[in-house]
């Protein structure tokens, strides 16, 4: 009698549910009948995944490569799913604001650790034969790690230091646009001709972009923090956990994916250029950039030296 009851209650609920959305409930019991159990392979997508991995050579180690690159797209996704559910909550307090930065936190904890696989993992002289075949592609292009820094921080933050004084809240996104700091890496530093590998880029996420920066202006975790209340921003565990973010994701990353760049790159041989023809080394050391999502919870020393004791 007591499953009975607990029956009717869920067919109550069900039937609540779909009134609610304009759906007939007998149609979607109906439908029941004829669906497929569910299977972990099916659900995962396992078989449509694992068909990604599409070798350009024949060199075996350019499967990590390829896979440990992919991997960290997924990750990029699972980070950029928490900071937007900071971004669209309504009553946003202390409590969940510093779990979703803790968890976006282990996920680059993850990543930064995760370099010794492709470092460690990989044979240099078959890295150093088809790297040749990638270019002008780059770790440089990923559209996620971009969209990640938008929605970190004020953009002003993300602009080269040189155009810093020039550039506020009421300027063009477009031209916002075209002095962030990692522009840089794709110009030529005398003539400002863009690269190919700047110019595929933009061509594909330029519009994508400008439309996620213009989302993200008053909804990025810094305009967020700036919202809470006075007592509620000055909380130890959140700023802490904030600092702890930043830090993470400029300097310990970024120098993890440094040095395994440099592994290879500088084996000796190679050219010692990038894929895509960047200058690396100032693109991606943090004291050159001083890539900061929060420069306000930092002491001047520690703004000073950002990124030279690594």
């Amino acid at each position: 009698m007591h499953d009975l009851h607990k029956f009717d209650d869920v067919v109550k609920q069900l039937q609540e549910k779909y009134i609610k959305i304009d759906q007939n409930t007998d149609d979607h019991l109906y439908g029941l009948l004829y669906s497929k159990p569910i299977t972990y392979w099916d659900y995962i997508q396992t078989d449509a995944l694992l068909n990604l991995q599409i070798q350009r050579t024949t060199l075996p180690d350019e499967m990590v490569f390829i896979s440990y690159h992919q991997i960290n797209e997924l990750i990029f996704k699972m980070i950029l799913w928490e900071i937007d559910q900071v971004a669209q909550k309504e009553d946003l307090d202390v409590s969940f604001f510093e779990n979703k930065i803790m968890r976006v936190s282990r996920y680059f904890d993850m990543l930064t650790t995760s370099f010794n696989i492709m470092r460690e993992g990989m044979d240099i002289e078959q890295y150093m034969k088809f790297r040749y075949t990638l270019t002008p592609a780059s770790g440089f292009q990923s559209a996620q790690y971009r969209m990640i820094e938008f929605a970190s921080t004020e953009l002003i933050n993300l602009i080269d230091f040189r155009f810093r004084k020039t550039i506020d809240r009421n300027t063009p996104f477009e031209h916002a646009f075209e002095h962030l700091y990692w522009q840089a890496a794709g110009k030529d530093y005398e003539t400002g001709k863009k690269s190919t590998l700047l110019v595929n880029f933009e061509k594909r996420y330029k519009g994508d972009f400008i439309r996620f920066m213009q989302t993200y202006n008053t909804k990025n975790l810094w305009s967020r923090f700036k919202e809470l209340p006075k007592e509620d921003q000055e909380d130890e565990a959140l700023v802490k956990a904030m600092r702890h973010y930043d830090y993470t994701v400029n300097v310990t990353w970024v120098m993890a994916h440094y040095n395994a760049a440099k592994h290879y790159i500088e084996s000796g041989t190679g050219d010692g250029e990038a894929t895509g023809g960047s200058d690396w080394k100032k693109y991606m050391h943090p004291k050159y950039q001083k890539r900061i999502f929060f420069p306000e919870l930092w002491s001047d020393e520690e703004l000073e030296n950002w990124g030279n004791n690594v």
